[in-house]
């Protein structure tokens, strides 16, 4: 701590600190179940900590009914809990016994879960993501000391919060967008800061204004999705900072505070929640403050903010090789691509057996558009670690965009055979198997995914991955229209579920059904080359000639490919095209 911290009159404990590795904008911190590694999602924003019931599946831990069949709520609105006691869990190098934790889906990718306030609240905790570490401290006799103690001489700024109740242990504080009072969570979880509809209304943001742009549905816990768009903002502040002329996700959260102050904030800034004190520390750190196309800001001496991607400079540098790993993925994170490559070419100089920091750097070799690097580095990873999923999937996707099928099928056979049926990792092998147009190998990926995933935020795209590929398979076709009845009930204005279901009644021979989904799915998104070519095809079969020849001319125009893939698989008879 700083000088004046040290004083007799106010002594501060670190109880540990954890190692934080950004992947995208999820914080993973890394810990051990019962002697097998996991990775946990910092989250903040969850009351308690959290495993997802396919990886307490996977791990074999008993999954005991909660009291009064306590159900998990989100942002998706909710899902069955369970509760389960970890014998052995690892965190920060240090064993604690018969640890209890929430079992629950929807928990954040293929992590092994959440890492909760029952965890992060148990002191004071200093969340520096740009830096790759959280720490939590015990302060005593601190009431009159400024906690930001890295901030020396640089400028610092300080809120309120809320004292924790029995049933909310988040942490709670006001900000003010366009001038008007809100309550935000701050929730290291949520992958980008998102207001609530009907703060929003207050702050004089009306979705349906022509400056608003829709952007689809959001989620997380609870298999509901939400609608959200992007809207500007003419003034976000918190504390003495203040970003004008910014732009924030609206969406019609089910939460019980008015925002979700997301990764987003905390990638850019360096934060200490004093909970002995009742306040929230903070210095701005660099790069975007909000996970969208908006300016990055820092601090100019009249406390307004201009726009720079340039961090303020900070005398800690790592000390070791999984330190500057950590602070590269954070930089990356914050799109400060050139730093984020210089601290993990340190990283593998330091420990180059180590096949975690090849992958970090062949992310950033990819998001600066050097393929040849990035797929150097994906190799060396894999020569090093050769069973790794995570690697083998991100190699076949890379292969599968630079138009090697033949290899991209190889890594991922091996990543379908390495990964555990339970895990996460079978929703992205089902749609990866479907672009390599294996669809019988998608369904039975799908099929595993969905056996324990049913509440997750993404089961509407799993299920319409199922129904694609028995649709475009021919087989199953009864059981493709109810899962694309599943997804659509679920999602009913995603025109790619409207388009799957078109094929399944196209192949079903209810021409009439067909149409109706390919209009809506075509009034959502009118240039559709497989909506366009059903219902052309639809139409023919219903004497409707002059307009089907319009349907499918267009279709094959926008993708030439389409006539042999429907002719190859009987989606078209000879003649038709």
């Amino acid at each position: 701590m700083s000088a004046a911290t040290a004083e007799a009159a106010c002594s501060v404990k670190r109880i540990a600190e954890l190692p934080v590795t950004m992947h995208g904008m999820s914080p993973m911190v890394p810990a051990e179940i019962n002697g097998t590694k996991v990775n946990f999602v910092l989250d903040s924003g969850a009351f308690f900590s959290i495993i997802s019931i396919a990886r307490a599946k996977e791990l074999k831990l008993p999954l005991n009914p909660t009291a009064f069949n306590f159900r998990l709520e989100g942002v998706g609105g909710d899902a069955e809990s369970y509760i389960t006691t970890v014998k052995t869990f690892t965190l920060a190098e240090t064993p604690l016994p018969n640890i209890p934790f929430l079992v629950a889906s929807a928990t954040g990718g293929d992590s092994a879960g959440l890492l909760g306030q029952n965890v992060l609240g148990l002191g004071d905790v200093e969340y520096d993501l740009p830096h790759g570490a959280v720490r939590l401290y015990k302060p005593e006799g601190c009431g009159g000391f400024a906690m930001a103690y890295w901030a020396k001489d640089r400028h610092y700024s300080e809120i309120s919060i809320r004292p924790p109740e029995e049933r909310n242990r988040h942490t709670l504080g006001e900000v003010f967008i366009n001038g008007k009072r809100v309550i935000a969570t701050f929730d290291t979880g949520a992958y980008s800061s998102v207001l609530s509809r009907s703060a929003a209304a207050r702050a004089g943001i009306d979705v349906k204004a022509p400056n608003v742009t829709a952007i689809g549905t959001a989620g997380g816990v609870g298999g509901r999705r939400v609608q959200a768009w992007i809207a500007p903002v003419e003034s976000f502040k918190i504390g003495d900072e203040e970003i004008r002329n910014t732009k924030l996700k609206v969406a019609d959260l089910a939460i019980d505070t008015d925002m979700l102050l997301g990764a987003d904030f905390f990638i850019a800034h360096r934060v200490y929640v004093s909970n002995s004190q009742r306040k929230l520390y903070f210095t701005y750190e660099g790069g975007p403050v909000f996970n969208l196309k908006s300016e990055a800001f820092e601090r100019q001496a009249d406390d307004s903010l201009k726009p720079t991607t340039v961090a303020p400079k900070n005398d800690e540098e790592p000390k070791d090789a999984d330190a500057y790993a950590r602070r590269g993925a954070a930089r990356q994170t914050r799109q400060d691509l050139d730093g984020a490559l210089a601290d993990l070419d340190r990283a593998v100089e330091l420990a180059p057996p180590e096949a975690r920091y090849y992958l970090l750097r062949a992310r950033v070799h990819a998001a600066k558009h050097q393929a040849f690097l990035a797929m150097a580095d994906l190799d060396q990873a894999l020569k090093l670690k050769p069973d790794d999923v995570e690697t083998l999937l991100e190699r076949s996707a890379y292969k599968l965009g630079g138009a090697d099928p033949i290899g991209a099928l190889v890594d991922l056979d091996a990543a379908a055979k390495a990964a555990p049926k339970e895990s996460d990792f079978q929703l992205q092998i089902g749609g990866l198997y479907s672009r390599l147009e294996k669809f019988d190998r998608a369904v039975s990926a799908f099929d595993q995914w969905l056996a324990v995933h049913d509440d997750d935020a993404h089961a509407a795209t799993a299920l319409n991955g199922r129904c694609w590929a028995r649709a475009q398979l021919g087989q199953g076709l009864d059981r493709a229209l109810g899962d694309c009845n599943r997804a659509i009930a679920r999602e009913p204005k995603m025109s790619v579920f409207l388009d799957s279901r078109g094929l399944v009644q196209l192949r079903r021979g209810d021409n009439a059904a067909a149409i109706a989904d390919y209009d809506a799915a075509l009034a959502l998104k009118p240039k559709i080359g497989w909506s366009l070519l059903g219902r052309g095809l639809a139409k023919l079969r219903t004497g409707r000639s002059i307009e089907a020849k319009a349907d499918i001319d267009a279709a094959l125009t926008i993708n030439p490919q389409l006539k042999d893939q429907a002719l190859k698989r009987g989606i078209a008879k000879p003649g038709e095209l």
